[in-house]
C-alpha cells in the first residue's frame, strides 16, 4: 500500500507543477493540429479513395500517423516529466530521508513509477480521444487502433523507466533530461543504424530499436517478440534504479 501512497504523492507533486500543465498543454496543441492536418488529407484523398476496392480507413490516414507522430513528441517531452524523478531528492538532500522511511527501495522506486505512469496515462487518454472523436463522422478499426495505443502506451512506460534510471544517477535535473533523451534517441535511430550495418550486426541493432518495436505494433500486429521487449526494457531499467538507490542506502 505504501507504493500506491508514494504513486500518489507523486502525481499530486507533478499536478502542482507548472511544468505538468505547460507539457499537457503543448503536447495536446501540436497533436491537435498534426490530427487536423490528418483529417483535411483524408477530405483531399476521400474522392480517389473511394474508386479503389480497398481503401484505406480512418483508421489507416489518421489515427496510425497520428500515433506515430505522437511517439516523436513524447521522445522530446519524456524527459523533461523524469528528470525531477530522483534527482531532486538528490539535489534538496532529502533523498537520504526517503531511503531512510520504513520503505525499501523497491517501493520507492515503484511508487515514483507508478505515479509518472498515471500521469502519462491521464495524457495517453487524452491523446486517445482525438482518434476516437472520429466515430462522429465514420468508423474505425478497432483492432488497429488497440494495437496502436498499447504500442504508445508501453513506449511511453519504456520512456519513463529509462528516465528514471537517469534521474537516480545525478543531482542535477537538467543533466538527467539531456542523458534521457540522448539515450532515447540513441535507441530510437537504431533502427537507421541496423540497415546499414552488416546482416548479422544489423539484425542485432534491429531488434534493440524502439522504433522497430513500436512500428510493428502501429501495423496491427501483436507480436509476443515485441511485449517481451518492452517488459524487459521497462523492468530492466527498474531494477537498475533500486540497484543505484541501494548503492546510496549502503553508502549512507
Amino acid at each position: 500500500m505504501m507504493v500506491f501512497t508514494l504513486a500518489a504523492h507523486e502525481l499530486r507533486r507533478l499536478f502542482l507543477s507548472p511544468l505538468a500543465w505547460a507539457v499537457l498543454a503543448v503536447v495536446q496543441f501540436i497533436l491537435a493540429w498534426m490530427f487536423l492536418a490528418q483529417i483535411e488529407l483524408f477530405m483531399q484523398w476521400q474522392p480517389r479513395l473511394q474508386q479503389l476496392d480497398s481503401p484505406r480507413g480512418l483508421t489507416d490516414i489518421v489515427a496510425v500517423p497520428l500515433l506515430g507522430n505522437t511517439a516523436i513528441v513524447l521522445l522530446l517531452v519524456v524527459p523533461l516529466l523524469t528528470m525531477r524523478l530522483i534527482s531532486d531528492e538528490r539535489r534538496g538532500r532529502t533523498l537520504s530521508l526517503l531511503i531512510s522511511a520504513p520503505l525499501t527501495m523497491t517501493e520507492i522506486v515503484l511508487g515514483k513509477y507508478l505515479g509518472l505512469l498515471a500521469f502519462l496515462g491521464i495524457m495517453l487518454a487524452l491523446i486517445a480521444a482525438m482518434p476516437l472523436s472520429l466515430l462522429l463522422g465514420g468508423g474505425l478499426d478497432f483492432g488497429l487502433l488497440a494495437a496502436g495505443l498499447l504500442g504508445l502506451a508501453l513506449l511511453l512506460a519504456s520512456f519513463a523507466a529509462l528516465g528514471l534510471f537517469m534521474s537516480a544517477l545525478t543531482s542535477q535535473p537538467t543533466v538527467a533530461a539531456v542523458s534521457t533523451f540522448g539515450a532515447l534517441l540513441l535507441l530510437w535511430i537504431l533502427d537507421w543504424a541496423g540497415g546499414l550495418a552488416e546482416s548479422g550486426e544489423s539484425a542485432v541493432l534491429r531488434g534493440l530499436s524502439l522504433l522497430r518495436h513500436y512500428e510493428s505494433l502501429l501495423t496491427g500486429a501483436v507480436d509476443s517478440r515485441d511485449l517481451a521487449y518492452f517488459a524487459l526494457f521497462i523492468l530492466a531499467f527498474l531494477v537498475l534504479s533500486i540497484r543505484r538507490l541501494d548503492s546510496d542506502r549502503l553508502q549512507n
